[in-house]
């Protein structure tokens, strides 16, 4: 029997699907303002233009995150996929940014976009990279890379008090509250437990003095996007950085992929593959023109899905729409970014746990001998190290450093690497790495 509350293709009623969407929302608008804060305040922008990165890059993610879950002819997975910028791309944005700006950045985004849109034709292919021991250990890498992000959050180490007792008071609370409503609630309560729980801590801080609405105060009420705001450049060197950022994407977007296919019981095929890879690399090309950073899936909504079995795209979908809304209506978007960093460091630490545990759950069903046990052990041990060390990276070449300085990236390619290199390795068909949902539902 399956686990999942809402399969791929059903359509919960309006209220419920708005509501379940909101989750998506809450648990991908850190990640997505995230990156235009870091490059803007790493550049030295002026207020006003990271003010016009954070809503281009709203705009852009609700736009991608909408063609990616609903699916425009080959483009797009048709699962519930929210898009956001990755990290992957910070180390690249910046040292570009230095010598060009920001029109060096969204050029270089632009030309870079290619790697993956000529990538997407190849899926298939590297679809058969991934069989079972590496696909589960890369799906229990991203789950274990995600859960500092979490840490961070319930510390509140970006705020105005890090590693504050009241932060992990507040995380601990929220973190309680979920669990209990998704254990004991029924129905929708269970559905929306994180949503749930982000909103019962935030009016426990709201009541504590917590919250402010400055930033809310401050924001325009409408913004028209303004493709080429910032106008492009084309730096060789940008060109070259960014192209790099984007293969190490396709490498973490499979990932994402894979895990994605675990919580919606749907199996990956090299032909889904292609058509979600094209959407991040067309979608990266339209967010440069409106002025956005480029663009990739999010692992961390995957956790949304195993936790509360809402795998509908259309639900997801609406979620695109609320990033557009944030985006077209700055207060919308300042007012969610009120909510203290502890409530989401508690509802994140459950989400990104589930992750693992589903990496976990594909790892049981591997069969146990001592080349899969070498290719599990050595590529988490190896994503961890970058994970909980990044420093360790620092007197690398930059190149190194860009292909290496994310633990999902790290781990993904040494269990491809030993995948390939270690003797005894079986060729499988592409049927025979995913068990079909019909299958899927008749084992649980």
């Amino acid at each position: 029997m399956s686990k999942l509350l809402y399969g791929v293709e059903d359509k919960p009623p309006v209220v419920t699907s708005i509501l379940l969407a909101a989750q998506h929302l809450l648990a991908a608008l850190g990640g997505i303002i995230a990156v235009p804060l870091v490059v803007g305040g790493a550049l030295k922008l002026p207020a006003d233009q990271v003010v016009a990165l954070i809503n281009a890059a709203l705009l852009g993610s609700g736009i991608v995150t909408f063609i990616q879950c609903r699916g425009v002819g080959p483009v797009g997975i048709k699962l519930p996929c929210v898009m956001g910028t990755s990290f992957a791309f910070v180390g690249a944005a910046i040292s570009v940014g230095f010598s060009g700006g920001v029109p060096a950045i969204l050029g270089s985004s632009l030309v870079g976009s290619l790697v993956m849109i000529v990538g997407s034709f190849f899926m298939p292919q590297i679809r058969k990279l991934f069989p079972h021991a590496v696909t589960g250990t890369v799906v229990t890498m991203i789950g274990l890379s995600l859960v500092p992000v979490a840490v961070n959050w319930a510390a509140g180490t970006f705020g105005p008090n890090p590693n504050d007792p009241a932060n992990l008071a507040i995380a601990g609370f929220v973190l309680v509250t979920v669990i209990a409503l998704v254990q004991f609630g029924k129905g929708i309560v269970s559905a929306s437990a994180v949503v749930l729980g982000i909103l019962i801590g935030y009016i426990v801080c709201l009541s504590l003095g917590m919250i402010s609405f400055e930033q809310v105060e401050k924001a325009s009420l409408f913004a028209l996007p303004q493709p080429f705001h910032f106008g492009m450049s084309f730096p060789i060197a940008g060109i070259v950085a960014m192209s790099i950022a984007f293969m190490v994407t396709i490498v973490e977007t499979t990932g994402s992929f894979m895990a994605l296919g675990a919580a919606t019981e749907t199996k990956i095929t090299g032909k889904k593959l292609s058509a979600g890879i094209l959407c991040d690399g067309v979608g990266s090309a339209l967010a440069s023109v409106v002025s956005a950073p480029p663009v990739s899936t999010f692992a961390q909504n995957v956790g949304v899905v195993s936790l509360t079995g809402i795998a509908s795209r259309y639900v997801v979908a609406i979620t695109g729409v609320m990033l557009i809304l944030a985006g077209l209506f700055p207060k919308l978007g300042a007012l969610i970014v009120t909510i203290p960093q502890p409530v989401l460091g508690g509802a994140g630490l459950m989400m990104f746990a589930m992750i693992i545990s589903a990496g976990i759950g594909m790892l049981g069903k591997v069969e146990h001998n001592k080349r899969n046990s070498l290719i599990i052990a050595v590529a988490v041990g190896c994503g961890l190290a970058v994970t909980v060390k990044p420093e360790i990276l620092s007197q690398m070449p930059h190149f190194i450093k860009e292909v290496f300085h994310s633990g999902i990236t790290v781990g993904a390619l040494v269990a491809v690497a030993l995948n390939l290199i270690l003797p005894g390795r079986e060729t499988e068909e592409e049927e025979e790495h995913e068990v079909s949902p019909e299958l899927a539902r008749e084992a649980a």
